[in-house]
């Protein structure tokens, strides 16, 4: 199933969601390497963008092409509709085909300065924010926001159609209150409220962790497709999964550990490119999602988070993987 998100085609409706020191570029590179279609950038704060020379942070995010990972969405977060404007003109000037904006954030880092989901509490001042950024680009806008700030201010439905009004595109939400953060489970049932409230598209996203989760949210929500964050981590074909299984009922295998491996290497080198020294940091979580259950995993993790040589650190990944793949393959021969 496509999307159509305002004059923007997506031949899938499984999209990889924002995630903050995550979705940069090296892991959108991974996924589209599999197949994956729409993805969304991590959040960028809109004050630090406008001032970017200040913010090497937000420099490392805007680093690259918009175009080049055409269709790339990018994901914006701020208080000041003016800024929020500017910012939005700047990427879309990068070659960004769609802007996000961020209702969603749980951090208490963004909602102490009343952005992210903090929003959801003044609706006036989001309401602001929304027309500002779709006023001032050509390219469609989507929000992003949760259910409500807690259980008693569940108003995703009444800011949806306030959304809808002002222009938005598309609506993605997420099935939790900002109290809950990441706790308990996600209410897919409640995203059918906003989705029954407006008439774009609306995504669906929480604890989509497999084929069959994916399946499910979208028939109890009657969602347009589904977004998926943490359920992507350490597994950037996980969406081209899902929109295989999605499309046949069929499920597509995880690739081989060899290819495992390829794929690990090749991101690691990109983590490195992209954020330097500090990517051999960065990476270290990559890796502990990669490996998580594999043979041997609490062991190969103790003894890369203490490495800061690149180099030090792909022949760890070698060593850690080249038994396994060679079991692998004995177990195949096997079972021919």
């Amino acid at each position: 199933m496509s999307l159509q998100i305002g004059s923007v085609h997506v031949p899938e409706n499984v999209v990889l969601a924002p995630m903050s020191g995550v979705t940069d570029l090296p892991f959108r590179q991974q996924v589209r390497q599999f197949g994956g279609h729409l993805v969304v950038s991590e959040m960028i704060a809109s004050d630090a963008m406008t001032r970017i020379q200040r913010h090497e942070k937000e420099v490392r995010k805007m680093h690259g092409d918009c175009a080049a990972e055409s269709p790339l969405s990018v994901q914006l977060a701020g208080t000041e509709p003016d800024e929020m404007a500017e910012a939005a003109k700047m990427n879309e000037a990068r070659g960004a085909m769609i802007i996000d904006i961020n209702m969603g954030c749980p951090a208490k880092k963004v909602t102490k300065g009343y952005a992210g989901s903090a929003l959801m509490c003044d609706e006036k001042l989001a309401a602001d924010i929304i027309k500002a950024t779709v006023d001032a680009v050509s390219v469609p806008v989507t929000l992003k926001m949760r259910l409500g700030w807690d259980d008693d201010n569940r108003n995703a439905p009444k800011l949806a159609r306030i959304a809808e009004d002002l222009g938005i595109a598309m609506l993605t939400i997420h099935g939790r209150t900002r109290c809950q953060f990441y706790k308990g489970d996600a209410d897919w049932d409640a995203i059918a409220l906003v989705k029954d409230a407006v008439s774009i598209p609306v995504l669906g996203n929480g604890d989509v962790n497999s084929e069959e989760d994916a399946k499910e949210l979208l028939e109890r929500s009657g969602a347009d497709g589904v977004m998926i964050g943490r359920g992507a981590q350490g597994r950037p074909w996980f969406l081209a999964q899902v929109s295989h299984y999605l499309a046949t009922g069929k499920k597509l295998p995880a690739p081989t550990l060899e290819i495992q491996l390829q794929t690990i290497l090749r991101h690691y080198d990109a983590m490195i490119d992209h954020h330097g020294r500090q990517g051999v940091r960065i990476a270290r979580k990559h890796l502990a999602w990669y490996c998580n259950s594999l043979r041997n995993a609490t062991e190969f993790r103790r003894i890369v988070n203490v490495l800061d040589d690149p180099a030090e650190v792909k022949n760890q990944i070698r060593s850690f993987y080249e038994p396994l793949i060679e079991n692998e393959i004995k177990l195949d021969q096997a079972a021919a």
